[in-house]
């Protein structure tokens, strides 16, 4: 027996089976028939309601699709991400590996909702997983999610409007002018613990001088090639970087993606005009390198040479070599930079990133500006009084 049914744009009907049950059968968006068993004619009639309202309304979603897991979106995921660098890949690898495809690989994509994930995210922080890593974590899962939502398995993402533990702010340190000239110095002729030299590495301290007053990113500094210096100009151009993914090196674009050219002040200028005859003269040519010519690598050069360096200089066990970057946006800001200026030094994406980061470094802002418009308003009514 068939019952037809108006349902919009669309035709459902009903239809008993020998079974005694009832199947209710539609065609989807893309013209293909469905069908599905129930108990009652009535649960199949409310069912077909549902189907030509989500239709009507757009919201309807392939029930095959939601079904499947996701672990199989985030395969899929993964595969359309063609432009992410490859440490990138690998970190986002390793997450899902680690805390996102334990919990939710064999489940079903459709059915993960918010409720699912605020309890995920309760027992991460149960178990002891910091906010940061529950953060990256969650982002990860947004992402796929968001890829589900896109290839119309889910009508919204599930992740929307959930709140996340805080992460403390790492702290930052900040050396003096004095500290910075210290520091380049032990590392360019460092000592034993006995006081001894263990020999000469100027090209090392100029490396702490280039960090602390251009402000670039070590993998900056580590990438930077010889024609890339204006020696006339004064100027750097920063236009390539380079990280180490699973003891690999990898050269590529900024962290912004976008290059910038570093003004050199003139101590720097005459510093690295004399490192550049001690190069090869090849334009491709690594600036710094390991002492047996190999290109930099972060962790040897911050355990073989930073790290004794800045014990010896008095600064904190916790001085990092990205706080020679704190240190020239503090520089900029002491000597009255505008944060568009620091902004623009710095390489940030926007002026926000330098706010959100260095915000609590320009107080003396709003007492210019509050002193500014207190003259300009006498300056005002005096004119006026006359």
């Amino acid at each position: 027996m068939f019952i037809g049914m108006s349902l919009g744009a669309t035709v459902g009907s009903i239809r008993k089976k020998p079974s005694g049950n009832w199947e209710a059968r539609y065609r989807d968006t893309y013209g293909r028939p469905r069908g599905k068993s129930f108990n009652t004619k009535r649960e199949a009639q409310m069912y077909l309601q549902r189907v030509g309202a989500d239709m009507q309304r757009g919201d309807w979603l392939d029930p095959r699709i939601a079904r499947t897991t996701f672990a199989q979106w985030a395969e899929a995921w993964m595969a359309t991400k063609v432009n992410l660098r490859g440490g990138t890949r690998v970190g986002y690898g390793s997450i899902l590996e680690t805390h996102v495809l334990p919990d939710f690989g064999t489940i079903a994509v459709g059915r993960i909702d918010k409720l699912m994930i605020k309890g995920w995210i309760a027992h991460k922080v149960a178990t002891g997983v910091g906010p940061g890593t529950i953060r990256n974590a969650f982002g990860v899962l947004r992402q796929v999610l968001g890829g589900a939502v896109d290839g119309g398995a889910l009508r919204i993402n599930p992740c929307d409007g959930i709140d996340l533990p805080r992460v403390a702010r790492e702290e930052m340190h900040f050396a003096t002018h004095d500290q910075i000239a210290t520091l380049a110095n032990a590392i360019a002729h460092p000592e034993d613990e006995k006081g001894r030299r263990k020999g000469t590495f100027e090209r090392y301290g100029l490396l702490v001088l280039l960090d602390a007053y251009t402000g670039l990113r070590f993998g900056e500094i580590a990438a930077l090639r010889r024609k890339r210096i204006d020696i006339v100009n004064k100027r750097i151009d920063v236009t390539e970087s380079v990280r180490e993914v699973s003891g690999r090196l990898e050269y590529s674009a900024t962290k912004t993606y976008e290059t910038r050219s570093a003004p050199l002040p003139q101590f720097l200028v005459d510093s690295l005009a004399d490192l550049l005859t001690k190069i090869p003269e090849d334009p491709e040519a690594f600036v710094f390198t390991s002492p047996d010519g190999e290109p930099l690598r972060n962790g040897n050069f911050r355990a073989r040479h930073f790290k004794r360096a800045v014990s010896l200089a008095g600064l904190p066990d916790g001085f990092r070599i990205h706080d020679l970057r704190h240190t020239f946006a503090a520089f900029l800001v002491a000597e009255g930079a505008h944060p568009l200026a620091v902004t623009k030094r710095l390489g940030h994406s926007s002026i926000q990133v330098t706010h959100d980061r260095y915000g609590h470094l320009f107080p003396h802002l709003e007492a210019d500006l509050t002193a500014a418009l207190d003259a300009a308003g006498r300056a005002a009514r005096m004119v006026h009084s006359n």
